[in-house]
């Protein structure tokens, strides 16, 4: 058998074979070696700076002026997928400024909501791609952690100015600056759809594995007091049975009541409700369920947020960052660059891929890429939270893919509405099916607003046509035409990118900051279950996690 030892880079390859013993004849070992080639374009790309940036920003020129438009809705109906996102931002960031209280209080979940709804209503009124949502991502927030814990044990530095030194590493900006500048976004078009769902099922295990490691609360965390009454073992014990009810009842009411859509029971109006308001009406619920314990238990069971008050002066010492960078010491400011690198490195990855899994090839988005561009855009905004003192945000996953998907659904329901209303009109004026297919076209047509060619629109609705033309042929019952039945199946899929729901979810993030007091009352649990949802609602369409659930289904039926 021939074996091959290959060495995979995802860029432009020359490759060969080399006999991995050239003096033996009988060896069957190849050396398979690929080298990069440094192309004329890429090239190109180091001698034209700014090139990428012109062209972004000339693609979606027209885009950036369009911020309060909503061609598809009402602003009320909008809403289902802002609320929707607006969960799935928040509370995320708020279980990751919980996980910074090792910070002695110098950052906590004010600053990372701050720094999410601060950087979320910058870019979605000047960022190239306004589906992507931003936020302070937990590699963000393991790297500020030890830079607390060197920091402290430092005489120089000290805790008191790990404010002000962390204030130095917008030295990544530059950085972020010079990979936009020199095109560096062009790597990101090399990444094909499988690297992409990768990092996205990475993301999603990360989910996972902080779920399982906050759901049990059987311990007692470091640095509280075990004499407390909260951590005897009675209570300990009941705290830990709570908060698995709390995770597994939201895991299981929010994953059922975003399929309400399928539900055999309730009227339509109903169901609809459920479907995009049934995830956030669940944090709600299983929020006030836990205020409902026996007045008896200790009042930190169940195990709630903790975070000081934005108007607290633990939430107010990072304003005086700027004036603490003039006493670091120079050799501290030098030993920045080594994170300030990481971070950058992190930054452009991690923003670049969120990106361009919130506009893959299905979603059928009309308006180009705008990756230089908002690389460029994130220099600035981590340069003005180093200053503000707070934690730098930047695209993430899975929430930018969500809130594409979120809107997807909310328009292919405002496009049904119509053809169906459009078809039994026709139906009720007896129109032969090809008229009713010609009404139903203008109506797709008008509702579509992406002025597609009318050659891509019929293309995209040949499946329905077919199946219309067929219904009026059709003698039995299944064949005949029904307009809901037949809408849904060939429904071509459509999106409207506009600029309100990533603007209004950031201002509710921003809202967040001043409810405190109420974001203080929900329980821990409540958010890993929040966490396990997440990640499992990313999974379809993800197209390695389909088939790797082949590898479980019998050959005879996965393709039925």
């Amino acid at each position: 058998m021939l074996h091959t030892i290959t060495s995979l880079i995802p860029l432009h390859l020359v490759s060969g074979y080399i006999p991995l013993f050239p003096s033996c004849e009988s060896s069957s070992i190849i050396i398979k070696y690929r080298f990069h080639v440094l192309l004329p374009s890429e090239m190109e790309n180091i001698k034209t700076p700014f090139r990428g940036i012109i062209k972004d920003f000339k693609g979606r020129k027209h885009a950036i002026n369009r911020i309060g438009a909503v061609h598809f809705a009402p602003a009320p109906v909008i809403l289902a997928p802002t609320s929707y996102i607006f969960f799935a931002s928040a509370l995320p960031v708020i279980a990751f400024g919980e996980k910074l209280r090792d910070t002695d209080g110098h950052l906590s979940t004010v600053e990372t909501l701050t720094s999410a709804a601060l950087c979320g209503i910058i870019h979605s009124i000047f960022g190239g791609q306004p589906l992507l949502i931003l936020g302070v991502a937990e590699p963000t927030v393991i790297m500020y952690t030890y830079l607390y814990n060197f920091a402290k044990g430092r005489a120089e530095l000290g805790s008191e100015l790990f404010s002000a030194w962390t204030g130095c590493l917008p030295l990544d900006s530059p950085l972020l600056f010079l990979l936009a500048i020199f095109n560096a976004c062009t790597i990101i078009t090399k990444f094909t759809r499988s690297e992409g769902e990768l990092f996205g099922m990475l993301i999603a295990v990360l989910f996972i594995q902080e779920a399982v490691k906050g759901v049990s609360e059987f311990n007692i965390p470091k640095d509280e007091d075990p004499n407390s009454e909260k951590y005897q073992f009675q209570w300990l014990y009941s705290n830990g049975l709570l908060g698995i009810i709390f995770s597994f009842g939201l895991l299981f009411t929010a994953l059922k009541s975003r399929r309400a859509r399928s539900w055999a029971y309730g009227t339509g109006w109903f169901r609809s409700f459920v479907a995009d308001y049934g995830v956030p009406l669940m944090v709600l619920v299983w929020t006030a369920l836990s205020l409902s314990v026996p007045s008896k238990v200790p009042s930190g069971v169940p195990w709630r947020l903790f975070s000081p008050l934005p108007w607290e002066s633990a939430s107010l010492q990072h304003c005086r960052v700027i004036k603490g960078m003039g006493r670091i010491p120079p050799v501290y400011i030098l030993a920045a660059i080594i994170p300030t690198v990481m971070i950058a490195g992190l930054y452009f990855f991690d923003h670049s891929v969120a990106s361009q899994m919130a506009q893959q090839k299905e979603f059928n988005l009309k308006n180009p890429s705008s990756y230089h561009y908002d690389i460029l855009l994130l220099g600035f905004l981590t340069l003005l939270c180093g200053f503000l003192g707070l934690p730098s945000s930047n695209g993430v996953l899975p929430q930018s893919p969500m809130h594409t998907k979120g809107l997807a659904v909310l328009k292919r329901q405002l496009i049904r509405r119509k053809m169906v209303q459009s078809a039994k009109e026709c139906i009720k004026q007896q129109a032969c099916n090809t008229e009713i297919y010609g009404k139903m076209q203008a109506v797709f047509i008008e509702m579509d607003m992406t002025s597609s060619p009318l050659v891509i629109v019929t293309e995209e609705m040949k499946d329905l046509k077919e199946a219309i033309i067929k219904g009026e042929q059709g003698k039995n019952a299944d064949e005949k035409f029904g307009p809901e039945k037949h809408i849904d199946a060939h429904l071509p899929l459509r999106f409207n990118e506009q600029r309100v729901s990533n603007l209004l979810q950031s201002i509710l993030v921003e809202a967040s900051v001043f409810s405190m007091p109420i974001v203080r009352r929900i329980p821990t649990s409540v958010l890993w279950g929040y966490f396990a949802y997440m990640a499992i609602d990313s999974l379809p369409g993800n197209q390695f996690w389909e088939r790797m659930l082949l590898l479980f289904i019998t050959p005879a039926r996965r393709y039925k």
